[in-house]
């Protein structure tokens, strides 16, 4: 099963920390502009695109929430020497960084590395203690007046990670979330008969609240509500069968739950037999710690939606790099317009 690695690599390597996802909402509204009937951007940088549905006669309408931004950083000091001092955006598993390379977007792109302690001047007390994010610093092998010239406080820093193919997986920074926006972007293009209007939102701030999902939602006011996210494959040696969550190359994940969000029966019900009945390889997913804008999409219109996810199954989530199978990605875009194209014709009564 092909997917069009070259879109994603495209989608995956544009900088986007929260707040600042102008690169990446850029690209969505020239990929998304010709597949929809709307488009528009509302006050906080979300992206709604609107497919009108065929069999719509009470106008209800189904919104699908993909985030944009990406975990990063923003500068918040400049040191004598030149070194910068940070602030995390989103969350960041800390031993991870150790001598990786970053962005720092400035007046013009500035490629630094995470520096810290080197090994053979720490104490023994220091070797074995966990790193903190306070323990680093980015050096961009400048002084400070050569630093200054492009760096600001409160510059944004994405991590620098293009992306591979590995085996029959994708490889890259920013797979959480830019997988999500690749996949509803490519369910746009496919999606000829959707039942009700469909507001695909490619929502911002996702990494740091939900803030991007909680406004357009007050917006849309949706009946029914898809969120799209990565979720974690603990599949990996160590992991005992229960910690997995989910596992690679298993199928798109069905959300029954996470720690922002009770998925509706209903949706997952739904879901669980529109993967049966269009045969799309499927595992269920309970994500007991990290929320996503699922949480946003079910709650924040007038009434509630009926809201449910598809999840990708991620090895090394909010880590330097991320893994995700070409077949889970194919799968989840399958299931996506499965759904989008029958909503009408289940019970949503029982």
């Amino acid at each position: 099963m092909s997917i069009n690695v070259a879109l994603l690599k495209s989608i995956c390597e544009l900088p986007g920390a929260p707040g600042f996802e102008k690169k990446i909402r850029d690209f969505v509204l020239e990929q998304v502009s010709p597949l929809v009937d709307a488009v528009q951007v509302d006050n906080l940088g979300n992206v709604i695109a609107i497919k009108r549905g065929n069999r719509n006669p009470e106008n209800k309408r189904v919104m699908v929430a993909a985030h944009m931004d990406e975990i990063g950083f923003i500068v918040t000091h400049i040191d004598d020497n030149g070194f910068l001092k940070f602030h995390s955006l989103g969350g960041f598993d800390p031993k991870t960084l150790t001598s990786q390379r970053v962005i720092v977007h400035g007046k013009k792109d500035l490629i630094g590395v995470m520096g810290s302690k080197p090994i053979h001047v720490m104490s023994t007390e220091e070797k074995n203690k966990l790193p903190k994010l306070t323990d680093y610093f980015i050096d961009l092998g400048m002084p400070k007046e050569e630093v200054e010239k492009y760096v600001t406080i409160g510059d944004p820093i994405t991590r620098e990670r293009e992306l591979i193919e590995m085996g029959n997986c994708v490889n890259c920074k920013s797979i959480d979330n830019r997988v999500a926006v690749f996949i509803l972007i490519e369910t746009l293009k496919q999606l000829e008969d959707p039942a009700y209007d469909v507001y695909a939102t490619f929502t911002v701030q996702e990494e740091v609240g939900l803030r991007g999902a909680n406004v357009s939602a007050h917006l849309i006011n949706p009946d029914f509500g898809i969120a799209l996210d990565t979720t974690i494959a603990y599949d990996v040696p160590g992991a005992s069968a229960h910690e997995k969550i989910t596992e690679l190359g298993k199928g798109t994940a069905i959300k029954i739950m996470d720690a922002s969000t009770i998925c509706d029966y209903r949706m997952v019900a739904f879901m669980k037999s529109t993967a049966e009945k269009f045969k799309i390889k499927w595992q269920p997913e309970i994500l007991t710690a990290g929320g996503t804008d699922t949480a946003g999409v079910q709650r924040m219109g007038k009434q509630g939606s009926i809201a449910g996810a598809i999840s990708i199954p991620t090895r090394h989530l909010h880590q330097v790099i991320e893994m995700a199978s070409k077949e889970d990605i194919h799968a989840s875009i399958h299931l996506l317009k499965a759904c989008l194209e029958t909503l009408d014709a289940y019970d949503w009564k029982h």
